[in-house]
């Protein structure tokens, strides 16, 4: 059980184009979110697809690489891991957020610009 890690592997549409932050001391960082759709029948027989919002992060040449191929609609595969975190929204309310840092991603469609971290 020593070789458990957190390890996340999804391959979805994305759902909006990448917004692109440029940080303190050159580093970027590129997020956007991405659907995954399970299927199944449920007990009288129909066909039910359950849809699962992602938000994905991508840090560094990455960042880069999301920048200039990632659009809105394109079929993708991501592995990362999941990272979660807390702030505090204007009101002073806690919010928690739980996001998949990219490691690698490969592009499904939209042409053959198929790239990997």
């Amino acid at each position: 059980m020593s070789t458990l890690r957190n390890k996340v592997q999804l391959i979805g549409n994305v759902g909006q184009d990448p917004t692109i932050t440029d940080l303190d001391k050159g580093k970027r960082v590129a997020r956007f979110t991405m659907a995954t759709n399970e299927h199944y029948k449920n007990s009288e027989g129909e066909r039910i697809t359950n849809t699962e919002w992602h938000t994905v992060i991508g840090w560094g040449k990455l960042a880069d690489i999301i920048e200039g191929f990632v659009t809105k609609g394109k079929e993708v595969a991501i592995e990362g891991k999941l990272t979660s975190r807390s702030y505090e929204d204007k009101e002073g309310t806690k919010k928690y957020v739980t996001e998949v840092v990219a490691s690698e991603i490969l592009l499904l469609s939209g042409g053959d610009n198929n790239t990997t971290e």
